[in-house]
């Protein structure tokens, strides 16, 4: 039986969390705030998705190669995930279930079927960028070669994902923390920058694509943004704030859930604006193309100091942790939902290892393979959203109460912008303009 049909009640990885229900308390905004802080989380979880090491690569060779030029593409993307990831929180609160698992129910058995492989590779390459991310932060910050700072990676990812074991709360407090490093870091790399603010304005606010292959980049970005395990991770994780059979409670936590979500992806466009900036100001100011993390990282020493580039290890390293543990609770939640059973999270971790072992034991270039790995994401994405918007409009699978209004209008708009991105791509990349 799976896991939703136990109640929509998460699996053993997602630890459930329920909420105190709104009643006396403190009145005022203090009071407010206290009874809905127990609704806050998921999408801090969700967000650090957002902020990968998949997005240094891309903001990287974004900033480095087209300077402030491809900033819109960052505030685009993020205004696109934050629509998605409400249609994906709203699906999980009003079906009980996760999009893996209605998909399974509600699908055609092949579609089901097929939608599932592309969203486990999809998974799997979303999990190599996270796993080489951090790795490549402990390389940076202890200076160990490779291949030990892969198998520490999985020890620490490992003893993180323990904290979702014993309460999904804890692990959401850590997943703000490592949230809160990566986001003083980059503070602390933009102020050594002395970024221009007037042409920051301009690459938001005008959008172009350079020429030169800037529209690979600027997919990249896409993919790296708006990531497909992220919706199904989110549609599972609100479980944890629903109450079966308790409408009036789940509609709560639900328009509570919207705001978690604005927040929380806002947090990470800052961040990764803040990274396009720091690259356009430091590498292209200065005409350097770079062409690796680690070379990002040498060049900032004798460029803005040695704190940047301690700030920028210590970033990297968090944002590898915080995602990989993220990332691999999606795999779970996406292979749990189709497969109908709990799969051990540990042995999960274990198998989706081999793929960063083998990267870094072939020596093949990691900076080129976590831009790669955003490309594919880019490319599935479409399924997973097509399929997101079907269920969260289907009355039988939302309980009566699908998806309309704005945010089914936004929800259109983003999918077919995501669509023809991808068109856009295939065309560049096979005409030879990449």
């Amino acid at each position: 039986m799976s896991p939703g049909e136990r109640g929509g009640a998460p699996s053993q990885a997602v630890a459930v969390r329920r909420p105190a229900t709104a009643g006396a308390g403190a009145g005022g905004i203090a009071g407010a705030l206290r009874r809905s802080l127990p609704f806050f989380g998921p999408a801090f979880l969700v967000s650090v998705g957002y902020m990968d090491p998949g997005n240094w690569a891309t903001n990287i060779a974004a900033g480095s190669d087209y300077g402030y030029a491809l900033l819109w593409t960052v505030l685009a993307s993020n205004l696109m995930a934050v629509v998605l990831q409400a249609v994906s929180a709203t699906l999980g609160f009003r079906s009980g279930a996760s999009l893996a698992e209605n998909a399974k129910r509600h699908l055609p058995a092949w579609v089901a079927w097929g939608f599932f492989a592309t969203a486990e590779l999809a998974a799997m390459a979303t999990d190599l960028a996270e796993f080489l991310g951090a790795a490549l932060g402990f390389y940076l910050l202890l200076h160990l070669p490779l291949l030990p700072a892969v198998l520490l990676t999985g020890v620490v990812v490992l003893v993180l994902l323990g904290l979702s074991r014993l309460r999904l709360s804890r692990l959401e407090l850590v997943i703000v923390g490592l949230v809160a490093v990566v986001g003083l870091a980059y503070f602390v790399e933009v102020w050594l920058a002395r970024p221009d603010w007037a042409r920051i304005g301009e690459g938001l606010l005008l959008p172009r694509v350079p020429s030169g292959g800037a529209l690979l980049v600027a997919i990249g970005v896409l993919g790296a943004t708006v990531m497909p395990h992220n919706l199904f991770l989110h549609s599972a994780v609100v479980q944890s704030r629903r109450r079966a059979a308790d409408d009036r409670h789940n509609e709560r936590a639900l328009r509570l859930s919207y705001v978690d979500t604005a927040v929380a992806l806002n947090i990470a466009f800052l961040i990764n604006a803040s990274m396009i900036v720091m690259s356009a100001s430091v590498f292209a100011g200065k005409g350097l193309t770079i062409a690796s993390i680690e070379a990002a990282h040498r060049a900032l020493s004798p460029l803005l100091g040695p704190l940047a580039a301690a700030a920028f290890a210590v970033a990297l390293l968090a944002s590898g942790l915080s995602s990989s543990v993220t990332g691999t609770l999606a795999g779970q939640t996406i292979l749990e939902g189709f497969v109908g059973r709990r799969v051990p999270v540990v042995v999960l971790r274990l198998v989706t290892m081999i793929p960063a072992l083998v990267v870094v034991g072939a020596g093949v270039d990691a900076f080129r393979v976590l831009v790669l790995s955003q490309v594919f994401l880019s490319l599935q994405l479409p399924f997973t959203v097509a399929a997101l918007l079907y269920l969260a409009t289907r009355r039988r699978v939302m309980n009566g109460r699908p998806v309309r209004g704005p945010l089914l209008w936004a929800g259109l708009l983003a999918g077919a912008t995501i669509v023809v991105a991808n068109a856009l791509l295939l065309w560049d990349t096979f005409t030879g303009g990449a």
